[in-house]
């Protein structure tokens, strides 16, 4: 199980490159007000570091489950149904990205670049939230 762990760690420090780099690139775009060579280059780096790490999330996903079942974890420990739920929020926050980029594939600029510096934010709140539960285990 300690292989599983490892590499359950390793996808998701893979997937967190995405969620913490994305919405940095979408800052960028909203900064770019004409169509051209650079905003063509931040959309194909994005386009690229999306459809990679969803794919590191479903790996990463597919292994935290494994070691769910594996240790038997959540049966008197609530702490996990709580890191799941912060999971979830991670998964809407890539959909929300996934749905601004489409924006600016469609070539609207939805919000500001001071909006994007905050909604860049979120994956770092949420991981801070999910390594205090998965390391204090505080319920």
């Amino acid at each position: 199980m300690l292989w599983v762990k490892t590499f359950h760690v390793f996808f998701v420090i893979g997937w967190f490159a995405e969620l913490f780099y994305l919405p940095r690139i979408l800052v960028n775009l909203a900064q770019v007000p004409d169509p051209g060579a650079e905003r063509d280059r931040l959309l194909l780096m994005a386009r690229k570091l999306r459809r990679f790490g969803h794919m590191l999330s479903g790996v990463a996903v597919a292994l935290g489950l494994w070691l769910w079942l594996g240790f038997h974890i959540g049966d008197t420990q609530h702490w996990i149904h709580a890191k799941l739920l912060l999971v979830v929020g991670l998964f809407v926050f890539e959909a929300a990205c996934g749905r601004q980029l489409k924006a600016f594939q469609a070539g609207r600029t939805p919000h500001d670049h001071v909006w994007y510096r905050w909604f860049n934010e979120i994956p770092t709140v949420l991981l801070a939230g999910i390594l205090v539960l998965v390391i204090v285990q505080p319920f």
